[in-house]
């Protein structure tokens, strides 16, 4: 078996996680691939360009936070490999195992582990009827104004049809993995990821109407803002680097034809997973 292993070293302790790691796999008689940028910091692994370091992989190990294993699992979806979290961040929803629990990794070998595809958006940016760009989330896109204290007026419709006029902060359209993220701190519901949809959640709506709202999987979301000359919005992706919308600009969010692939190696189910974390949230001041 060969893993690919992506670290983020800015994360405390996810140096040592990954030591630990590392010996773990070697001791298991398991084949490391790293990109050659954690040259001088690792060893006794072997390193390739980060643009096929997967590729050349059975899986893909990322130690890091949550928003390391969502970077991480656009690149081994690209691949169409499965991810295995582990958690170096605080709560780690899509960890698959916490720091403490690397004797699990034998599970690898037996194939001992399930893997659950998680659905990801497609979202197409155009400017009128000219398209830009395709982006792909796991977790969510995100509408919001930038520096104006101006509210959004975003307009959101369904299979061509007006869902509602949103004089808001924003607009969230998430995944059910990402509903236990910003969606969940703007007031959205919980999914389960094993149910298929998309989450439409406003951020400060200002109306007397401000609920989330789910829709089949198949739904086809156009959003555009009404009034960026005195908003000044930009979307993201997952977090990513923010971009400004236009006049023009409207943004077609659908199912993703790539689905993330999370390896699952402990019996817990969805429910476990969320009253434990939500509990360690509250254990740390309710931060995430």
């Amino acid at each position: 078996m060969t893993v690919a292993l992506y670290v983020n070293l800015t994360r405390d302790n996810a140096h040592n996680v990954a030591v630990d790691v590392i010996k773990e796999l070697k001791n298991l008689g398991i084949r490391i691939l790293m990109p050659e940028e954690f040259q001088t910091e690792f060893d006794d692994v072997e390193f390739l360009p980060s643009s096929v370091f997967i590729k050349c992989s059975d899986l893909l190990i990322s130690i890091g936070g949550d928003g390391t294993i969502i970077h991480s699992a656009h690149r081994a979806a690209a691949f169409d490999k499965p991810i295995l979290g582990i958690n170096a961040g605080r709560l780690g929803f899509l960890a698959g195992l916490e720091k403490e629990e690397l004797h699990l990794l034998k599970a690898l070998i037996s194939n001992d582990y399930t893997v659950d595809s998680r659905m990801m958006l497609s979202v197409k940016h155009y400017e009128g009827e000219r398209f830009l760009k395709e982006y792909v989330c796991l977790n969510d896109v995100v509408i919001t104004r930038g520096n104006s204290l101006r509210l959004c007026d975003v307009l959101a419709k369904s299979e061509g049809k007006r869902i509602f006029d949103y004089q808001a902060d924003g607009l969230i359209v998430a995944t059910p993995t990402g509903s236990t993220a910003y969606s969940l701190s703007a007031g959205g519901p919980v999914v389960d990821t094993a149910i298929e949809s998309i989450i439409l959640t406003p951020i400060c709506n200002h109306s007397l109407f401000s609920r989330s709202m789910i829709f089949k999987s198949e739904s086809i979301i156009e959003l555009k803002v009404n009034n960026p000359e005195i908003s000044l919005p930009f979307f993201s992706c997952d977090g990513e680097e923010g971009l400004e919308i236009g006049k023009e600009s409207r943004l077609l969010v659908t199912r993703s034809e790539k689905y993330a692939k999370i390896i699952r190696i402990k019996s817990d189910s969805f429910a476990d997973i969320l009253s434990h974390k939500l509990i360690e949230r509250y254990a740390q001041g309710g931060k995430l």
